[in-house]
């Protein structure tokens, strides 16, 4: 069974999501980011979610995680609790 370990930003819009994806871009620190802005509890841990499996997540997210590439930001992912930055930090087929 897949299994992929991730990391995220959670806002509440989509300005603030590409405002802080381009803030990495120009090399600033992914963990650093989540603990100053995320609003979802993994923000203490710098958005690190840890390891699961596919459908432990909601859709939108899921289909990110377990298709892009490890190791790139993506996102804007608009799911039901907000816009995310998605980092796959591994993965296992």
């Amino acid at each position: 069974m897949p299994r992929a370990s991730a990391r995220h930003i959670l806002v509440s819009s989509e300005a603030k999501c590409n405002e802080l994806k381009a803030a990495i871009e120009a090399g600033a620190d992914f963990a650093q980011v989540a603990k100053d802005n995320s609003s979802c509890p993994s923000s203490r841990d710098g958005g690190n979610l840890g390891s699961f499996g596919p459908g432990q997540m909601v859709r939108e997210f899921d289909q990110v995680v377990f298709s892009a590439p490890v190791g790139v930001v993506q996102g804007p992912v608009k799911t039901q609790f907000g816009y995310h930055l998605v980092e796959v930090t591994s993965r296992q087929d």
